[in-house]
């Protein structure tokens, strides 16, 4: 029972931890996943994103992986996110991205949010 209430504590003190430690932003999806700027025509997956400008730094965010979480909608759309959160891998970068902003492939999108609700607002954290 002690090891249990232990284990309770941990984990709710590590997601406190990563939900400060979380960058917020925003978050869009695209469906054209090769040829990426990291690896060429060779697929990754499709829990992928695309890095803003500032995050790809050149390409030294290749293949670091980044944990989001829908936070809210950027429309009056009705429920744009769902439960949970999605673990992605920087495969690309997305030139025309703002520095808030990672463009996440369609189903890791689908995972936290409703592809409806186009653009939401999320919090990252690697």
């Amino acid at each position: 029972m002690a090891i249990a209430r232990v284990m309770i504590v941990l984990t709710i003190a590590s997601n406190l931890y990563l939900m400060a430690s979380a960058k917020s932003g925003k978050a869009t999806f695209y469906t054209d996943y090769t040829p990426s700027a990291c690896y060429g025509n060779k697929g990754e997956g499709t829990m992928i994103a695309a890095a803003n400008p500032s995050l790809y730094d050149n390409g030294k965010a290749c293949g670091q992986r980044y944990k989001i979480r829908c936070t809210g909608g950027t429309n009056h759309g009705d429920k744009p996110c769902r439960k949970g959160h999605v673990r992605v891998k920087i495969v690309d970068l997305c030139p025309d991205c703002a520095d808030d902003q990672l463009d996440l492939s369609q189903q890791a999108f689908q995972k936290i949010a409703n592809p409806d609700a186009g653009v939401v607002r999320i919090n990252y954290v690697k």
